[in-house]
């Protein structure tokens, strides 16, 4: 009874295994005479059809666990459990051809990995529109134009830059910064003096120019009138010209009014800021008659706060030969040295106080005292200082 019941499993498990090579037959046969169904079948459609008769009809309602019904001849199935479980780890999978059966995966949309199994030699080279640009290299674009780009003159109306159409006039032209002209006067002092022996004088000390960063027209003035008479005068007449930062050089001429004769000289002089802040003024002078002379001045502001500056100031004269007609010996002839104290209401406009001694030296001391004058004087000083 056991081999029985061994031999109807091994018969069935022959019938699965035949099955799908009937069903490949009947739907590889392509058109077929199904007049011979009841003459004659297929070795394969023989044997599946007596296997299905060998093979009672099984009640699978009737089935439990562990027990089957019996079938038609009184011969129970085996149950489920009581087969014995199959050991895949002795199945050689590498035998097994694979190949023949198609394996479909599922391919990730827009990934790596769906892209790896795609077989893009097949597919055709897709070619770029553009000139000298391809799929497989990439170059530069270069070369004569496409010929239907744009013209870049086509709404010039025939003009080009090249042609000055598009100039502007004089008038509305751009200009740099340093191509456009400026202009200040600065009144460095407009002050009263004050002298015990000599009674009152007025001076003045200023300085304008008009013109652009690197060139510029400078004029300076300086004088001092007493006893409603100009005692003293000179004027400057300057070009002058940037040759570093914060220093300018000058050239031009001097001329001096005043008591006794007029004198005319060339002037060159630098003019600038020095380290520390010390604004320098130096000229040499040559005149008439082998006439020559030098003038240093220096002066430095002290900001005892944003609006109260001390301005302590120094100036000497030097001639290299005697001027008796105006009271001028050779060497050193005289120095001016003082301080003043100013508030600035606003940059433009100051009022101040101060202190100055004048002294003569030398050749000049003599002929001061000639005429009744001390070579040594202090005055006292109150003035404005503006610019604009």
């Amino acid at each position: 009874m056991k081999n029985k019941r061994m031999n109807v499993l091994v018969l069935a498990m022959a019938t699965m295994s035949v099955s799908p090579v009937w069903a490949q037959t009947s739907s590889d046969s392509g058109t077929m005479d199904h007049s011979q169904h009841q003459g004659g079948m297929s070795p394969a459609g023989t044997k599946a059809k007596v296997l299905k008769d060998a093979m009672p009809a099984m009640d699978h309602s009737k089935m439990t666990g562990m027990t089957a019904s019996p079938s038609a001849e009184g011969m129970p199935m085996p149950a489920a459990d009581s087969m014995p479980a199959m050991d895949q780890s002795k199945m050689d999978h590498g035998s097994m051809n694979q190949s023949a059966q198609p394996v479909m995966q599922p391919v990730k949309s827009g990934t790596a990995d769906g892209m790896a199994g795609m077989d893009h030699g097949n597919q055709p080279a897709v070619q770029s529109d553009k000139p000298g640009m391809s799929q497989g290299e990439m170059n530069m674009q270069g070369g004569p134009a496409p010929a239907d780009a744009r013209d870049p003159h086509a709404n010039s109306g025939g003009f080009t830059l090249d042609s000055g159409a598009y100039a502007l006039p004089p008038s509305q032209r751009l200009h740099l910064a340093d191509e456009h002209n400026f202009g200040a006067l600065l009144i460095d002092s407009l002050e009263k003096s004050y002298t015990r022996n000599n009674g009152n004088s007025t001076s003045y000390d200023a300085q304008a120019w008009f013109g652009r960063t690197y060139n510029r027209l400078v004029i300076k003035a300086e004088g001092e009138v007493a006893k409603g008479k100009l005692q003293e005068a000179r004027t400057e007449l300057l070009w002058g010209h940037a040759i570093a930062t914060f220093w300018d050089t000058q050239l031009g001429v001097r001329y001096d009014s005043g008591v006794g004769p007029d004198r005319g000289w060339l002037a060159f002089g630098v003019q600038g800021l020095a380290p520390y802040w010390f604004e320098v003024d130096a000229t040499a002078y040559a005149g008439e008659n082998g006439r020559t002379a030098l003038r240093l001045g220096a002066e430095y502001e002290l900001l005892l706060t944003q609006k109260l500056i001390l301005q302590p100031r120094i100036e000497l004269n030097l001639y290299g030969k005697s001027d008796v007609e105006r009271g001028i010996g050779s060497g050193l002839s005289e120095a001016q040295t003082g301080v003043r104290l100013r508030y600035e209401f606003t940059r433009q406009f100051a009022p101040y106080i101060g202190v100055e001694r004048v002294s003569k030296f030398g050749q000049t001391a003599d002929l001061a005292r000639d005429e009744g004058e001390k070579s040594a004087v202090t005055r006292w000083v109150a003035g404005v200082r503006f610019w604009f």
